[in-house]
This record gives structure tokens, sequence and C-alpha cells, in this order.
């Protein structure tokens, strides 16, 4: 149990990954960082255990030992310590304590959905490509869509009754379309107007860092990361958006985009030329990333997406399939094939912690 004590934040920004968020979603968790205390042969957790928790060793000595009898013993403040305690999931091995310990413990679900958030912290839009040809401003938007990337993998039904499902709304000028930080509800697109994109700063300036116009897209970022919204949307004219429902998105967009596989499916693919691609950081990456799979944190991917070649597939992982999800949804708007790990490490991945 914990005993009410936070854990001091220099020490918390040893960890891996919480050592890489921002100093908002560090807040956030640092809130939630709690010491316990636990003696000499306390066990913390045992080999088959699905516990959803992130586990870090502050202080003392733990033994992890395997269903095969190897073990190796961890200590507070180690390089080893920095990373979760054999962070698989089910567990494949057994935590016991060997000295008096301190531990703290995220759930991993929150860890990684703040992850999530800080690394989409760039420009929540999706520029579409333009159509050239059609001057007709009511159909200008449609032509744009479907002739953009994201949608080429998308049933047209599942794009008919997008359409149909869209609802027409009339906005006006300095009308704020989306707050950063509110939940993620709606996806948009212009049909006819101008809006850009803010996102307020750490000394709370706001900085602008898009203007949008007909048939550009928004706001799936929020819906893909199940996060709060991550920049302002603002109209600078009067004009239309159809917005499509977050549980129309999931159903019609997202899940026609995303390509689920096991790890023995992944292998199949990989021995057939496809490649991994690993979106965590690139600490979580050294520490226990799949060999021979390449990294770009997902916070670098629209930076790095030229460094990938089109005509390879991509395999997509992280810890959950939370971030890889988000990956590869978003390098699927840009004609990639990718598929995602299923669960990702926590669940895939024997001995991977």
């Amino acid at each position: 149990m914990a005993d009410g004590q936070l854990v001091d934040k220099n020490i918390l920004k040893t960890l891996v990954p919480p050592n890489a968020l921002n100093a908002e979603n560090f807040q956030e968790l640092s809130g939630k960082a709690f010491v316990e205390e636990a003696p000499p042969g306390k066990i913390i957790f045992k080999s088959g255990d699905v516990d959803r928790k992130t586990i870090y060793l502050l202080e003392g000595e733990v033994v992890l030992s395997d269903e095969a009898g190897h073990s190796v013993v961890v200590r507070g403040g180690s390089d080893a310590a920095k990373h979760p305690l054999a962070n698989a999931q089910p567990r494949k091995q057994t935590a016991r304590t060997k000295t008096p310990c301190k531990l703290t413990r995220f759930d991993s679900d929150l860890l990684d959905i703040l992850l999530t958030w800080d690394q989409l912290s760039g420009i929540e839009v999706n520029e579409i490509v333009v159509g050239e040809g059609d001057e007709d401003a009511d159909c200008d938007w449609m032509t744009r869509i479907l002739q953009s990337q994201a949608f080429l993998q998308v049933p047209p039904a599942n794009i008919q009754a997008m359409f149909m499902r869209m609802q027409e709304l009339p906005v006006r000028a300095g009308e704020v379309v989306i707050r950063q930080g509110d939940e993620g509800d709606f996806y948009y697109i212009i049909k006819h107007g101008r809006a850009k994109v803010t996102r307020a700063s750490k000394t709370g300036a706001e900085l602008t860092l898009a203007t949008l116009k007909d048939g550009d897209a928004f706001g799936e970022e929020a819906l893909l990361s199940e996060a709060k919204r991550n920049a302002t949307i603002v109209m600078e004219t009067e004009g239309i958006l159809m917005r499509l429902s977050k549980e129309n998105f999931n159903a019609l967009l997202k899940e026609p985009m995303l390509n689920w596989l096991s790890l023995d499916e992944a292998k199949e693919r990989v021995a057939k030329g496809a490649r991994l691609l690993d979106v965590r950081l690139e600490s979580e990456h050294s520490n226990n990333g799949i060999a021979g799979s390449i990294n770009i944190p997902l916070f670098m991917l629209r930076l790095k997406t030229e460094a990938l070649d089109p005509n390879v597939p991509y395999i997509v992982y992280c810890d959950t399939g939370r971030r890889s999800s988000a990956a590869a949804f978003l390098l699927g708007e840009r004609g990639f094939e990718t598929y995602v790990l299923q669960g990702g490490l926590m669940e895939q991945m024997p001995g991977s912690a």
C-alpha cells in the first residue's frame, strides 16, 4: 500500500519514460507517484499476473526469477532500475524483495495515455491533398477527401456512410471549434471557410501553428489516442464544417485503417520483407526493443516520414498498442501499408522485460 508520501520529483525525473514527459504531463503523473515500502521477502508480483501496473524500484534490491530458474538482482539507483520492473503482461517473471525496498507504481494505461498525448502534441491537423480541376465549391471538399491518401484503405461503403452521418455545422468568425485540453468528441472537415490552429506555450503565450482551409480535416488525434485536445482551432472567417462523432469515426474510419497482427503473424510478415517500427522513446527502445526494429518516436513521426520506404510494409509497435495505433493511422493517411502489433510488447513479447 502507498504510505502517502510522494516520490521526490528529482528521482522521478530519472525514470524512463516518465522523464520524457512535458512539464504539464509530468506534473500530472508526479501527483500519483506514491512511495511504497516493502520488507524483505515480499512478493511484488508473480509470473502470470496481469495487473496493468508499471512498477519502479527506488531503493533496495529485488530478485526477478522466471519459471526456468533463472534470476537477476535489480538494485535501486542502477541503470536497470531506471526502467520498469519486468514490464511484460502477463508477467514473465516473479519479483521478490531481497532487502527492505521502496517502490512506486503507476496505472500502465494512465502512463501510456500521458505519453501518447505528450508525443502527439504537435499540430492536430491532417492536411488533405488538394484535387485539381473541380471548381464547384459544394463538391470541392468531398473531392479532396476522396482523392486523399487517408481514404484509400477505407471501404467505399464506409465512406458513403461517413458522408451520410456527418452533421453540417455553421460557424462564425472567431468561434472556437476545438479548445486545447478538452475531451475529443468529433472529427471535422472544413466544407467552407478558414481556421487557424493555435497552442498555448508553457509561458501562456498563444502560438499559431497552421492555417486550415476548404477540405482540410482536423481533430482525429485526440480520438485516436483517447487523450485530450492538444491544440485550439478558431475560425478566422464564417463557414461550414462537417463533423463526424467519435463513435462513427472509430467504426467507419479508425478500425478499417488499422490492421492488427499477433506476434506470430508479425514474424511471418517480417520474414516476407516487412519492417518493425518501434514508436516509443529512444530510451524505451534501447531497453527492450525488438531486435532488428527501427525506432522513430511517435512525436517525431511527421518529421521522419521521408526516411521510411513507401514500398515496404511497416509493423508498428509500442508497449500497449495505443501509441502504435495512432502512429499507424497517421502513416496510413500518408499512403503507407501499416500493421499494429496487437496488445503491444506488454502482451506479446515473452522475455521482453
